[in-house]
């Protein structure tokens, strides 16, 4: 008998895991001058630049979780170009020696990104109706099928859109990005990188005074028709992308999930897809395996709302009010002061911290405070319940004795996380927290750090930061519902690291992710004893420190001035 979808991802999970005695399957050696094109071309789609607005746009960081704040953009070309330039555009160009490299607004594991981004605009003024794709590297949308359109909408959701102007954003993964430098371990990546991207986009989205909402329950082969994924011969020979996710965004959502309308028959596609890698050195079958093995499949319905219950786990308790804004600190000399665009688009991953640095217990708290999945930015855009919750060591936080602190992001999360952390009946308040905090005490351990950079593979910024964050699921409940929660899982560690990234910078720090550490080893630290938690991501925050070496250049010095009529 075939092994079923969710044994597939068990057995993957289990698979790609890195142990201390050795790593998960990868390539023996990288030749960086044969890494895969970072930037996709459609080769012949005709391309509309977009205005690069950011630098005059004053939204002060502090306002963005406070609704009516800020006032809703209208959705025309030049709003569109703030949302991409704040989410997935470059942020910087970095050299070292005869080495150059682009940043951008999402993060990705290793700098590779693959994630691929399309944008459905339907009566958006200056955009083309029809399906685009995001060119980072131009700032520009290169137009894939235009008009020849119907009013259609997916079975599951029965809404459709009205005559107002209309945006999804669509996201895919180029998975061999990820696998060159990665190997079977990859699939993780990607799915980590999609979350991080739903959380950059909402942010973006924030700064417009706009809404952004994954549309929950979307069969995998539907999206892929709906972004031209399924078009073989429109890849050719080139590298193929992985549907993952379809966001809706704009100024005032309906209260239920819309799909953009359905592709015609005579819809006219344009653009073939630009080879990645010439020369692939690696295969890894097992990433195409889980990959189809976690397809979302027709006729499931969409996830419950966050915060309702589950029909086996206990009864949540209310969740307290969110908090005002991302981050409570407003002085005038507060990183949090900033403009919104200044900060998300000087967002970095830290490469080394000030081992002597310290975090305030204020910052640490209003951190950690972030991380509760509650009604605002940015969690009313995940529309799945909290089924990741952290374990945050503090190394070096002021008024915090050193230790492994959780905090449990559901009652229902308390309750698993007491069953399967052997120590969880001896978890201790943290009475300095804010009280609608559920931050607790797991262990106290001077010798902590030290233990943690062993765990995050040898890597000094495991020690080295003010504190570091395990991120753990319920894996086998999820899994076992349906294989392609084990995707959800992951994205929702990305969409945790996303919000970590942009609160520590918020607080004048920096985080980084980390995708290598020894699972079963930090398992063990935990005392998890079966598969009921798994550790899916591990995150440091601390104060950087700058390789002078690395020069910095701005991201569209390349690109001539775009001019727009007024």
């Amino acid at each position: 008998m075939s092994p079923s979808p969710a044994e597939l991802v068990k057995a993957y999970h289990q698979r790609t895991k890195h142990q201390l005695q050795r790593y998960a399957a990868g390539p023996q050696t990288l030749d960086w001058d044969a890494q895969p094109d970072p930037f996709r071309q459609w080769v012949g789609s005709p391309m509309t630049p977009l205005p690069l607005v950011a630098d005059s746009v004053a939204v002060p960081w502090a306002d963005l979780g406070v609704p009516g704040r800020v006032a809703p953009w209208p959705v025309n070309r030049t709003s569109v170009g703030l949302l991409l330039e704040l989410s997935f555009a470059l942020t910087a160009w970095k050299q070292q020696g005869p080495d150059r490299w682009a940043l951008r607004a999402n993060p990705s594991s290793g700098n590779l990104h693959p994630t691929e981004v399309y944008l459905l605009a339907q009566g958006v003024n200056g955009v083309q109706d029809g399906l685009h794709h995001y060119a980072p590297r131009e700032h520009g949308l290169a137009l894939r099928a235009a008009s020849g359109v119907r009013p259609a909408v997916g079975p599951a959701l029965g809404h459709q859109a009205g005559d107002m102007p209309s945006l999804w954003v669509g996201l895919s993964s180029v998975q061999w990005r990820e696998a060159w430098k990665y190997g079977e371990r990859a699939f993780r990546y990607c799915q980590l990188d999609a979350g991080h991207a739903v959380g950059a986009l909402r942010y973006a989205a924030a700064v417009l005074g706009w809404q952004a909402r994954v549309v929950p329950g979307v069969p995998t082969a539907d999206l892929a028709a709906l972004l031209g994924l399924d078009r073989a011969p429109d890849f050719g020979r080139a590298e193929r992308e992985e549907p993952e996710l379809l966001i809706q965004v704009g100024p005032a959502l309906p209260p239920h999930p819309v799909m953009p309308p359905a592709w015609g028959e005579t819809t006219a596609w344009q653009g073939q897809a630009s080879l990645l890698d010439a020369h692939p050195m690696y295969r890894w079958p097992v990433i195409d395996e889980v990959a189809q093995a976690t397809r979302q499949p027709a006729g499931v319905a969409a996830e419950r709302p966050v915060g309702s219950p589950s029909a086996t786990s206990p009864q949540p308790s209310p969740q307290p009010s969110p908090s005002p804004s991302p981050s409570s600190s407003s002085s005038s000399d507060s990183p949090s002061a900033l403009a919104a665009c200044t900060l998300i688009r000087g967002r970095r991953s830290a490469q080394h911290f000030d081992r002597r640095a310290t975090l305030p217990a204020d910052a640490f708290f209003r951190i950690a405070q972030a991380l509760m999945p509650r009604a605002g930015l940015p969690w009313d855009a995940w529309p799945c319940p909290p089924r990741v919750h952290v374990v945050m060591y503090a190394h070096r936080v002021e008024g915090l004795v050193p230790g492994a602190y959780v905090l449990p992001r559901s009652e229902a999360g308390r309750w698993t996380m007491a069953q399967a952390l052997q120590t969880g009946t001896d978890w201790q308040p943290v009475t300095t927290a804010t009280a609608d905090l559920p931050l607790q005490c797991l262990a106290e351990n001077a010798a902590l750090a030290g233990a943690l950079r062993t765990l995050s593979c040898h890597q000094a910024i495991g020690s080295d930061a003010c504190f570091a964050v395990s991120l753990l699921a319920e894996f086998d409940d999820a899994v076992d519902c349906g294989a392609w929660h084990y995707r959800e899982l992951l994205q929702e560690a990305g969409l945790i690291g996303q919000v970590l990234y942009l609160q520590a910078e918020a607080e004048g720090y920096r985080g980084t992710g980390i995708g290598c550490y020894f699972d079963d080893a930090v398992h063990e630290l935990l005392g998890l004893k079966d598969s009921l938690l798994q550790v899916l991501y591990h995150f440091t925050v601390g104060q950087p420190v700058v390789d002078p070496r690395i020069s910095t250049e701005p991201p569209y010095a390349h690109r001539p001035t775009l001019e727009l009529p007024a």
